[in-house]
């Protein structure tokens, strides 16, 4: 009796290899974004949001990848975005839309939402990546769809108040008066969470941040210096 070995042709192992990555690459793309759409464009009582008629406010969740819209302080919309890389991360604290354009540049989509961050050029912005939108992938900016940047466009007004959030972070200097960055805005957020700061948390250290941290140094039994050190940030949990 005479076996005859089967002999598999190597170039459509290849190809059907090829295509699997390419079809479970494209599914992963679509699907995510008709996910989403199903998951947040509904509200709990299953109606699609209208357009928002009263104060709109912005608040980004950075580990979540997620921007809320609220209205008059209840929540209409979430949207699945892309954030900035670990060496250029997205600036936490509370801003404001300060200027708002069409087509801004090569690269961020068609609109563009400016923020009034002091120690660089940050914005909410659409993106010519959408594959992007739900990664750690950008220079600080927050990225959207086009198709959902253009409707936020719309609801958002020149002032609007624009949160940004991560949990995440944790302060690894010393700080003091005349010091910025998003260490100093976690720090403040977390003041303002206890009752010690009524001022936005811009992540600059100023006069009011300073009184601030002095009365939170008095009645909590550590030296009050007006600056925040180790043993602060610990207390404060951050």
């Amino acid at each position: 009796m005479t076996f005859q070995t089967l002999k598999l042709s190597r170039p459509p192992l290849v190809w059907g290899a090829a295509f699997l990555i390419i079809f479970s690459v494209l599914l992963g793309i679509f699907g995510y974004e008709y996910v989403d759409e199903l998951e947040w464009t509904v509200l709990e009582d299953g109606n699609i949001p209208a357009s928002p008629t009263g104060i709109v406010s912005l608040n980004i969740k950075v580990a979540e990848r997620v921007l809320e819209v609220y209205d008059n302080g209840i929540l209409l919309k979430k949207y699945r975005i892309a954030v900035g890389k670990s060496n250029s991360p997205t600036p936490i604290g509370e801003w404001n839309v300060v200027w708002k354009d069409y087509n801004w540049g090569t690269g961020f989509g068609t609109r563009w939402l400016g923020l009034n961050v002091p120690w660089g050029i940050y914005g909410i912005h659409g993106t010519n990546k959408p594959w992007s939108i739900g990664q750690f992938t950008s220079h600080g900016c927050i990225r959207m769809r086009n198709k959902d940047v253009e409707q936020l466009f719309e609801w958002v007004p020149i002032g609007t108040v624009v949160r940004i959030e991560d949990k995440r972070k944790k302060v690894e200097r010393t700080l003091k008066y005349q010091m910025m960055g998003s260490d100093v805005a976690i720090m403040q957020l977390k003041l303002k969470e206890k009752g010690y700061l009524e001022e936005k948390a811009d992540g600059l250290f100023g006069l009011a941040t300073e009184t601030a941290v002095k009365e939170y140094q008095q009645e909590n039994g550590l030296e009050v210096t007006g600056i925040v050190n180790r043993a602060m940030l610990d207390q404060l949990g951050i």
